[in-house]
């Protein structure tokens, strides 16, 4: 026999666990320290100067 649901209590388990989902990913996103962040954009920003060096210089075409 098959076990029986009840569609209210699933419908807020589910409703629960993408909320959990959701804070999970916000913690990740604003629970960090400010010496965290300071690394993470002083990192991008060493990336994006890496990249920049390795571009073409656009007046080297005329």
């Amino acid at each position: 026999m098959a076990d029986i649901v009840n569609l209210r209590r699933a419908r807020k388990d589910k409703a629960r666990r993408e909320r959990e989902t959701q804070a999970d990913a916000n913690r990740a996103i604003h629970g960090r320290t400010g010496a965290e962040k300071r690394a993470s954009r002083l990192e991008a920003e060493r990336a994006r100067r890496a990249h920049a060096a390795h571009l073409k210089d656009d007046d080297t075409k005329s």
